[in-house]
């Protein structure tokens, strides 16, 4: 007698905490991530077949397109250190994506800012990352509109609760 397959987690599965108890913000939030980290898998993917470079590269370049940064502060907005931001930097420079100069206000720091090349590469990028799973146009139009909604609240929520000192990071007394 042969047994049915159980789905497997992620991929193509309802997420099982919904169907445990869609009520307890834990299995919702279980559920987000784990729809979130598939779909992040997919688009590494994409970027790296689109553009040849490492996900993390084209990180880089992507947060560069507001303009110049210091290598101190595109480290902080990549979540690198100084010295992997450097290889990375580095790297990014061999290939004619980004250039560093002089920053005008002060002798020690450089700024790095993307060449015509980094930026095309950037944005192809962005369009990846901005292209909505398929599966998202398979749901109603006010069911969307509704978990915009509940984004939205959320994101309101946590940007309140970060204000609060007396809160950790997931909203935890401290």
């Amino acid at each position: 007698m042969t047994r049915a397959a159980k789905p497997a987690a992620g991929r193509g599965a309802p997420p099982a905490a919904i169907r445990r108890d869609p009520a307890v913000p834990e299995d919702v939030w279980r559920s987000l991530v784990d729809l979130v980290m598939d779909s992040r898998d997919d688009v590494r993917r994409a970027i790296r077949l689109a553009t040849g470079l490492p996900a993390g590269r084209v990180r880089a370049l992507r947060h560069l397109l507001d303009g110049p940064l210091t290598l101190r502060e595109l480290a902080a907005a990549i979540d690198s250190d100084a010295p992997a931001t450097t290889v990375t930097v580095n790297d990014l420079e061999q290939r004619g994506l980004v250039v560093r100069e002089p920053h005008p206000a002060n002798r020690r720091a450089k700024l790095v800012s993307l060449t015509a090349a980094g930026r095309a590469i950037a944005l192809r990028a962005r369009r990846i990352v901005n292209r909505a799973p398929p599966v998202l146009a398979t749901i109603p139009p006010a069911d969307l509109a509704a978990l915009a909604r509940i984004i939205a609240a959320v994101a309101d929520a946590r940007a309140t609760r970060s204000a609060s000192p007396a809160l950790d990071s997931v909203g935890s007394p401290a």
